[in-house]
């Protein structure tokens, strides 16, 4: 399988002439969609969720179909019937050749005055799991996680929890686009150096295989 990093929270995964696509938002690239057979949303925030690029995406191949929660599905399926499934904890389907099962309900908490809304992580193939803006655990062991590095709602001692919970072969940063330059040493000494797996870092368009 190929993994290409795009920018902020994004993900494309290849595997037999398919793309996967996770969480084009809006500080994704703008064709960020474009060319992918299926589409996974984890939560309605305009970095993971973008209408315009997902718009994009269904449009420049009229066979590709999104999976998301309903939050996300109720402002797309009227406008591409049949097309957006809306998935939940629990689920597991095939998406262009790709197994997926859902893990997670909720957003982490930014602050105990805001509400919580819904969010859903992706395991891929068994392999690869994407959870969106949440320290989702999934069941069963991974093989590489999506590491939301940078967000309101963690700091880097949360970060390295959830690495050691999950307990991957590696971690590969997402969420990132906030974070400077200037503490991206800090941020990988600390990660790369508690966090028990192996740690790295993509530059948007950047590859690797798994």
């Amino acid at each position: 399988m190929k993994l290409t990093k795009k920018t902020h929270a994004c993900i494309r995964l290849e595997k037999d002439g398919q793309t996967l696509v996770i969480d084009p938002g809006a500080f994704s690239e703008e064709d960020a969609a474009v060319g992918a057979d299926a589409i996974l949303v984890t939560h309605e925030h305009l970095d993971h969720f973008s209408e315009d690029r997902l718009r994009a995406g269904l449009e420049a191949n009229p066979a590709a179909e999104i999976w998301t929660l309903r939050s996300v599905a109720d402002q797309l399926s009227a406008a591409f019937p049949g097309r957006v499934h809306t998935v939940g904890h629990g689920d597991t389907f095939t998406a262009a050749g790709f197994g997926v099962q859902v893990h997670g309900e909720l957003h982490a908490v930014i602050h105990p005055d805001l509400p919580r809304i819904t969010n859903v992580g992706y395991l891929v193939d068994g392999s690869v799991f994407h959870p969106g803006d949440a320290f989702t655990v999934p069941d069963q062991p991974v093989e590489t996680l999506m590491l939301p590095v940078h967000a309101p709602w963690n700091k880097v001692s949360e970060v390295i929890d959830y690495v050691r919970e999950v307990g991957p072969q590696r971690a590969i940063d997402i969420h990132d686009v906030l974070l400077k330059d200037m503490a991206r040493g800090m941020y990988d000494t600390h990660i790369g150096n508690l966090g028990g797996s192996d740690h790295s870092r993509l530059s948007p368009g950047e590859s690797t295989r798994l």
